[in-house]
């Protein structure tokens, strides 16, 4: 089993081999016996993260919808030796959240990192937006960031336990054009959690984003070739990133390299917050130039 996924003969993301040899900049037991939570940890960029906090040393808890990705995530991690618990649950749902962090603290009696990489989103020009497809989005990018993180952040309080919480989000600052719902979700993500961070510093708990622009996961899969073309032409740089720059900036803000960080944005983009054209359902005629 591999997290790449492919167009035709294009592989994108790294494989599961790929994922457990990759070098990486911490040291080996910078997470030992410290407690994770990752959303959408069965696939993608969310297994990613998970693999890199398992090698280091940390306790994993996946969340997803697919109890088949999960369960092959999970097993991947403990062959790593990690002790890992699996939760196939629905973020949108409050109460399946509330069960998920009572199931967290009653196996290991604590949390340290939260990590909120659940989401997702669909291609398509604004108008074209139905009801359905808008709240979807807006539900699971926003509405589910929200219950996951005010969930953990009453259990620490209760508890008088530090936290530290780092939200998956995109680079927004330009908008994203055949995204709007997501670019609407990802920037209430950003400004609740600078709001919060606020709010919870007198409890200990940190609060984070990663503005994630760009980076080749097995994602890149759901969008047409037209679309993946202006991918590479996104950033100044003219290339997309990897998803080890998004686990390693996940680590590093979750670390204590990232202990006096909070209410902050840290943007891995390649600089497509300055510079780019990046158009998800491909580029209009009207802003084809040349």
């Amino acid at each position: 089993m591999t997290d790449s996924a492919s167009a035709g003969d294009r592989r994108f993301g790294f494989t599961d081999a790929e994922l457990v040899a990759h070098p990486t900049v911490f040291g080996r037991d910078l997470f030992k016996d410290k407690v994770v939570v990752v959303s959408g940890g069965g696939s993608g960029i969310g297994k990613a993260i998970a693999v890199l906090f398992a090698r280091l040393g940390a306790h994993l808890v996946l969340c997803g919808r697919k109890p088949e990705k999960l369960e092959a995530a999970a097993a991947l991690l403990r062959g790593l030796g990690t002790d890992v618990d699996a939760m196939a649950m629905n973020i949108r749902e409050p109460d399946e959240v509330g069960s998920l962090m009572e199931r967290v603290w009653s196996r290991h009696g604590r949390l340290d990192v939260l990590v909120n990489n659940a989401g997702g989103q669909f291609a398509q020009p604004a108008l074209d937006f139905t009801v359905k497809g808008w709240k979807a989005v807006i539900d699971t990018n926003l509405n589910g960031t929200w219950y996951m993180m005010q969930a953990a952040a009453r259990r620490w309080r209760d508890r008088h336990q530090a936290g530290n919480i780092v939200n998956i989000t995109a680079t927004i600052e330009r908008g994203l054009p055949h995204m709007a719902h997501s670019t609407a979700a990802r920037a209430g993500v950003i400004y609740l959690s600078k709001t919060v961070a606020v709010e919870w510093a007198p409890l200990g708990i940190r609060v984070n984003c990663l503005g994630v622009g760009a980076v080749e996961s097995s994602g890149f899969a759901q969008y047409s070739e037209e679309g993946r073309k202006t991918f590479y032409e996104s950033n100044p740089m003219r290339h997309p990133g990897d998803v080890w720059d998004v686990v390693e900036g996940c680590v590093y803000l979750a670390g204590p390299s990232g202990k006096f960080i909070t209410g902050e944005v840290l943007t891995i983009d390649g600089g497509q917050q300055m510079w780019g054209d990046f158009w998800s359902a491909g580029r209009p005629d009207y802003f084809k130039i040349g």
